[in-house]
């Protein structure tokens, strides 16, 4: 919702990839160690094992989920941004950040856009930007998610009317 240079952007996702890295290695790392306690045959080697097994499996499964959701994220975003539905740009800090206040100011229209809308994955997508601006990442994530599952029905219904359709 700011107007952000694209260095920075570039920049969080670049951070973002390293530290998707560092996940995806450490797993694989866990997953080595999981078998070798598992293969010494010793019972409490293979308690150990097992518990690094679903550590290894709990990882793997929060890196996979984050990654789709971040690309599915990114995708939204383009879409609505060809559509012509991106929030005006709020004034930003030095830090890159938008301005508290604006984002406070904001809200309340991205909030109405919803209630009105409740079924638009775009004013979804709209109000976690603004959520995201006025630094409520909870809320933010849970909205995208909500922009992101109603998306995907729309999708469905779609293809589903094209194919009956055909």
């Amino acid at each position: 919702m700011t107007d952000r240079p694209a260095a920075r952007v570039g920049l969080r996702k670049s951070v973002a990839l390293a530290m998707a890295a560092l996940l995806a290695l450490y797993v694989v790392v866990a997953g080595d160690r999981a078998v070798r306690f598992i293969a010494t045959g010793e019972p409490l080697a293979i308690v150990v094992g097992v518990a690094v097994v679903v550590t290894f499996l709990a990882g793997a499964w929060a890196l996979i989920r984050e990654v789709v959701f971040g690309v599915q994220l990114e995708r939204a975003v383009a879409e609505l941004e060809a559509s012509g539905g991106m929030p005006a740009p709020l004034p930003g800090t030095p830090s890159g950040r938008a301005d508290k206040d604006a984002a406070e100011q904001a809200f309340p229209i991205a909030k109405a856009d919803v209630e009105a809308n409740p079924e638009s994955w775009a004013s979804w997508l709209r109000l976690s930007m603004a959520y995201d601006a006025a630094r409520d990442r909870r809320r933010a994530r849970h909205a995208a998610r909500t922009s992101l599952g109603l998306r995907r029905q729309l999708r469905r219904l779609r293809k589903t009317g094209r194919q009956e359709a055909s």
